[in-house]
């Protein structure tokens, strides 16, 4: 594992350096600072063909039993989002149909469909298809949204990645901790050249095939083993996933639209009132995310604890917005 593991990270990360050289010299790929965005906190131009890279070490999937089943599913992701980062974007329709068909294509694939929920509650089959589907749909917009800063999308994926990685060898399933490892070293490639100078941005399709393959490999554990509980999943994807849900009640009480960007969600605020830079905003939220996953990956089949978690991940992240919220708006009034 440890050589799929380097050769992976060696692909991914020579990848990226090619990358950063073809986009410059051709103008391809290219993520302008001037451009009118509230998500825009760089200042140079930058490549955004991240996926790419990552997509390039994912070719040893192709190896694995479980990895090349699934293979087919990861192109239909990075297809979703690899055509926006060519500026040709595609209808957000079209887009979702995309992620839907990943979706429902690797349940299939891989037979894994959350039925289970815990504390007794039990889906029918068809329901458990339903959620899976807008399960995984779900976390490749949300790993979008919180793409940022360099590296705080793919650092979040490599936290998470290193919790499945532990809870699958406990489960002893090798295929898919190979799956882990290889997913691992290619993300590792790629964040070599995003943090902490951001060489190279992870762009749309880099996100939503992360966004992805951390929700289907989710949902496998918490289809296939008893002794994952669907909430040890959740906690652990609790950051992105509260992100996207807190936002989408934050724009709708303010008589927004929830699909409307701005740039008011926390990895933002912190950046303003707390770190003043880019590195170091990712930096402070993947050290304040670290215990809360450190805490799920230890008790993986305790529900009631990752209920628990999960809570307390919510409570700390609405009061430390609310504070920095107050603080922004006060800021910018005196400014005015």
């Amino acid at each position: 594992m440890i050589i799929l593991f380097s050769e992976a990270l060696i692909l991914s990360f020579l990848t990226s350096l090619g990358l950063i050289y073809i986009s410059h010299k051709f103008k391809i790929f290219m993520d302008y600072a001037d451009e009118s965005r509230p998500q825009n906190f760089h200042t140079a131009i930058t490549p955004r063909a991240g996926g790419i890279s990552i997509l390039a070490g994912l070719l040893f999937y192709l190896g694995l039993p479980f990895g090349s089943t699934l293979f087919f599913s990861v192109l239909l992701a990075f297809g979703s989002g690899i055509f926006e980062d060519f500026h040709r974007s595609l209808s957000p329709k079209f887009r979702l149909l995309l992620q839907m068909g990943a979706a429902f294509s690797a349940i299939i694939l891989t037979d894994a469909v959350v039925t289970y929920l815990g504390l007794g509650i039990y889906l029918p089959y068809w329901l458990g298809m339903i959620f899976s589907i807008f399960a995984i749909a779900g976390m490749m917009n949300a790993i979008n949204i919180i793409d940022g800063f360099n590296g705080l999308a793919s650092g979040v994926v490599l936290l998470i990645l290193l919790s499945f990685s532990f809870t699958t060898y406990q489960q002893q399933n090798s295929e898919l901790l190979s799956v882990i490892i290889v997913t691992t070293g290619a993300t590792i490639g790629f964040f070599i050249t995003n943090f902490p100078k951001g060489k190279i941005f992870l762009g749309d399709g880099g996100a939503y095939l992360l966004g992805f393959i951390i929700a289907i490999i989710g949902i496998f554990l918490a289809s296939k083993y008893t002794g994952v509980s669907p909430w040890y999943v959740l906690a652990v994807f609790i950051y992105p996933v509260w992100e996207v849900l807190f936002s989408m009640i934050r724009k709708t009480s303010m008589g927004r639209s929830p699909m409307q960007p701005d740039n008011l969600h926390l990895h933002m605020l912190i950046y303003r009132q707390i770190t003043h830079n880019n590195p170091k905003t990712a930096l402070f939220i993947l050290l304040s995310l670290t215990p809360f996953i450190t805490l799920s990956t230890l008790y993986p089949n305790k529900s009631n604890t990752n209920i628990a978690i999960a809570l307390f991940f919510i409570i700390s992240y609405s009061l430390l917005y609310r504070y920095l919220y107050h603080k922004d708006q006060t800021s910018q009034t005196t400014i005015v």
